[in-house]
Parts: structure tokens; C-alpha cells; sequence
């Protein structure tokens, strides 16, 4: 059974698009006004146990992720295509290329998680693994992400969006892949043209993370540092993050 997705656009350029861990296929949806339709193609994949495949049980691994949406460019007819990650699917896609180099003609990272995966301790810990039961933990790690910065209607939204898209025990497994999930090694060198993008007021990763990973890591990769958003650029300025998404992708050309 092939994942359930989105698709946005109908241009020659293929564009997979791979949400985070509080998103699910919909989010370019705030993207669509500002997106190159005639251009593009993208294709938003849900995870399993999330949104348009929700009912879908899995191992909840990054590995499973990158296979899924491996297997969903395969049903398209894809062959080649770029890939655009947010936050987990920053990880994700990065997984893409390490299984099909020759498939992935670029890669986006948006406030994404590294290779090395992001390991929580002690508070931290008890607030991301208390959000697969509580949405009130869902709220605070979107206001902190964020700046603390935004109005506390947007950041209910936000997480009842999550709350009523994603299964509980897939939400809770992903947390583990990743936060203990590492493919830096695997990766380490890989010519890929890559753009990490971040948040202004992101408060966790930040352009000093991006610079000691993604940068460190890729030999051709950029860093774009958006203003007057933190970590859902895609919902805070989604005209400027399009923008910026689909001048890297024109460059791959």
C-alpha cells in the first residue's frame, strides 16, 4: 500500500515534499498561492500514522520514512526529483539521498533536524514524550520553537492540527527515530547541492546548528536565515519561504 500524499502543481520540475513531526501532507497548504504551479510538481507525502495515512501501521523508523517515499516517487513515475524536508523530514530526506544518490537532484532543509538526530534530556525529554498524550505539551513546544512570540489562538491551531491528524503511538515512535536516529557518518561528503534554511527565532536550531551539521557536513551546501519566523516557516512567512525554496530549485536546472 503506497502512503497517501498531496500533490501541488503540474510542472516538469519534481519536488518531494516531507513534513515534520507535528505536520502531515498538508503542509505546503499555506505555500499554494506563492508556489510556481506551471514549474513544479510537488508531491507531500503523510507518514504512516499520520493524516492520509493514518491507517496505516508501521515501524515508525526514518528508514520506513525514506522508503515510503521512496516507493510513493516510484508510483508517480518519477526518476528524478529534488526533496524538501521540514524539521524531521529535514532528517528524512537527507535518508532519500543516502538510499538513491542518483535520484535526488537537490536537497531543502527547512529548521530541520540534523543527521546526528537531536537528543533530549531531562525536561526536555519529559515534554516532547508527554505530547503524544497531552496537546497541552504540543502547544508549549510550538510557542517555544517559535520565540514565544505568537498569539495563543495561532498556537492552539497548531496543535489541534496535530493532534486530530496523527495516531498516538505513531506520534510517540517517531519521537525516538528522530531524536536517536544518526546517519551523519553516511552522509559525511556527499556532493548534493543542499539549502538549510532556519528561522530567525528558532530556539533550537539555529544557524550556529546548521552551520556544525548540514554546512560542516555537505561540501555544497548554503545556509538562508528567514526573518520574523522560528520553526514553521511554512505558516509564519510562507511567501518568503517559498520564495526562497523555489530559487534553489531553479538553480538545480
Amino acid at each position: 500500500m503506497t502512503n497517501g500524499y498531496e500533490i501541488i502543481g503540474n510542472g516538469p520540475s519534481k519536488v518531494l515534499v516531507l513534513h515534520g513531526w507535528l505536520g502531515d501532507e498538508r503542509i505546503f497548504e499555506p505555500l499554494r498561492p506563492s508556489l510556481s504551479t506551471d514549474e513544479f510538481t510537488y508531491c507531500c507525502p503523510a507518514y504512516r500514522g499520520f493524516g492520509k495515512s493514518r491507517g496505516i501501521a508501521g515501524r515508525y523508523t526514518m528508514d520506513e520514512i525514506a522508503d515510503d517515499a521512496i516507493a510513493v516517487a516510484d508510483a508517480l513515475g518519477w526518476r528524478r526529483f529534488a526533496v524538501v524536508g521540514h524539521s524531521m523530514g529535514g532528517m528524512a530526506v537527507q535518508n532519500i539521498l543516502r538510499k538513491a544518490p542518483d535520484r535526488v537532484r537537490g536537497l531543502v532543509a527547512v529548521t530541520p533536524v540534523p543527521a546526528s538526530g537531536v537528543p533530549l534530556e531531562g525536561e526536555a525529554l519529559a515534554l516532547f514524550e508527554g505530547a503524544a498524550a497531552n496537546i497541552g505539551n504540543r502547544e508549549a513546544i510550538i510557542d517555544f520553537s517559535t520565540g514565544n512570540r505568537h498569539g495563543r489562538s495561532w498556537i492552539r491551531w497548531m496543535a489541534q492540527l496535530s493532534w486530530e491528524s496523527a495516531d498516538p503511538a505513531a506520534f510517540a515512535a517517531y519521537l525516538t527515530a528522530w531524536t536517536r536516529t544518526d546517519i551523519s557518518a553516511a552522509i559525511k561528503g556527499m556532493p548534493t547541492k543542499v539549502l538549510a534554511i532556519v528561522g530567525e527565532n528558532d530556539s533550537s536550531l539555529t544557524a550556529e546548528v546548521m552551520k556544525a551539521t548540514y554546512l560542516a557536513s555537505y561540501p555544497n551546501a548554503s545556509l538562508e536565515v528567514l526573518a520574523n519566523c522560528g520553526h514553521y516557516p511554512m505558516d509564519e512567512v510562507p511567501v518568503c519561504l517559498a520564495t526562497v525554496i523555489e530559487r534553489f530549485l531553479r538553480d538545480l536546472a
